[in-house]
């Protein structure tokens, strides 16, 4: 059976040679478009909006920003913050400096306490390259422990790398592909790699100076009579960390949840059966809560069942073909989208479903 390699660190940096052909071949990555925010579930008027990201009041010192890349990809993920009656905290440094400059011009307009932190839910591109903004403007920055680490296996090699060398086997995966169904997903998957190869050869890159073990984690931090819990979850980075604010029942998830999109299975420790589990657990947890996910709008646990459903769906083709002995190089681009999940932007195949066939291959072959 020929296998197809997973989407190991050193496959992204050869991948990501191949992103910026699709940006010219292709046009830009699909539109994360906040266009449905909320459903209700926090205010419809936002407190600040710049198109390409605005800050929506979830609850009594709870603020999301929640991104629309059909206007830019000046902060690509969502984020926010909260604040007590003695200090704040917010969350993530998202696509650029200017985008965590936004959210810190947001907190100011609505906050008179200082920032204790800003918080990082983990180490990928579109959460971390504008983490210069905290230490310029002297905020004590948090993130998992391993953050730094792989920021520099990741991305530090990306910087001044020779851009046509880099893309070049990206570039050959798309005149290789046997079809045009392939060539398609291969000339996504480079899209996305030039668009990070080039995001990290603008950027400074810069790592928290208060590492979070996650052996040490759950913490418990009171913001002023506004207690939140910082948790670790497995699945979809091994850096992953929620904020959690229990008595009014809202959790920022990162990328462990992805709202109305297709999860990003890239990673090489992301693991299909954790971050299962990890949903399965956010499920358990109040009917009446409300979650900010990394990417989409804001949600309750309806959103968190889609997602489970998605998961379900990825899992049952992977078994399907897997059984029928089709090779996970075939596999990778034989995954159909079912009707219910048709609207769904994918920031490109590969890493998205190609790489969580691959991951479930893997599991698979694991029993």
């Amino acid at each position: 059976m020929k296998s197809f390699a997973p989407f190991t660190r050193r496959r992204f940096l050869s991948d990501a040679t191949r992103l910026s052909a699709l940006c010219a071949l292709s046009g830009p990555l699909p539109a994360f478009s906040c266009s449905f925010v909320g459903g209700g579930r926090m205010d419809q008027t936002p407190i600040v909006d710049a198109g390409y990201a605005a800050v929506y009041k979830v609850k009594e010192g709870i603020y999301a920003t929640i991104s629309d890349t059909s206007k830019g990809f000046t902060t690509i993920c969502n984020g926010g913050f909260l604040f007590g009656k003695d200090a704040g905290l917010v969350l993530e440094g998202f696509g650029t400096p200017l985008g965590s400059h936004f959210q810190l011009d947001a907190y100011h307009k609505v906050a008179q306490v200082p920032i204790t932190g800003a918080l990082l839910t983990h180490y990928h591109f579109d959460h971390s390259m504008g983490n210069t903004t905290y230490g310029a403007n002297s905020i004590q920055f948090w993130g998992h422990a391993n953050v730094a680490k792989r920021m520099m296996e990741s991305y530090g090699v990306m910087q001044g790398a020779d851009r046509a060398a880099f893309l070049a086997p990206s570039e050959k995966r798309v005149q290789n592909a046997k079809n045009d169904l392939a060539r398609q997903h291969a000339l996504s998957d480079l899209g996305a790699v030039t668009t990070v190869f080039d995001m990290a050869n603008k950027t400074s890159l810069a790592f928290p100076n208060r590492p979070l073990d996650p052996a040490k984690l759950p913490l418990q931090v009171d913001l002023g009579h506004f207690p939140i819990s910082i948790e670790h979850f497995p699945g979809h980075s091994g850096t992953d960390i929620i904020v959690r604010v229990p008595e009014q029942k809202v959790v920022f998830t990162g990328d462990l949840v992805f709202n109305h999109s297709y999860p990003a299975c890239f990673d090489e420790q992301c693991s299909m059966s954790s971050w299962r589990s990890t949903l399965k657990t956010f499920a358990s947890w109040d009917k009446d809560s409300t979650f900010v996910p990394g990417h989409g709008p804001v949600c309750g646990q309806e959103g968190i069942q889609n997602l489970r459903d998605l998961f379900d769906d990825l899992g049952e083709q992977a078994e399907k073909m897997h059984k029928a002995g089709i090779p996970l190089s075939d596999a990778f681009d034989q995954y159909i989208i079912p009707d219910k999940f048709k609207t769904y932007p994918i920031f490109a195949w590969g890493l998205c479903i190609g790489d969580a066939m691959a991951k479930l291959y893997a599991e698979m072959g694991a029993h």
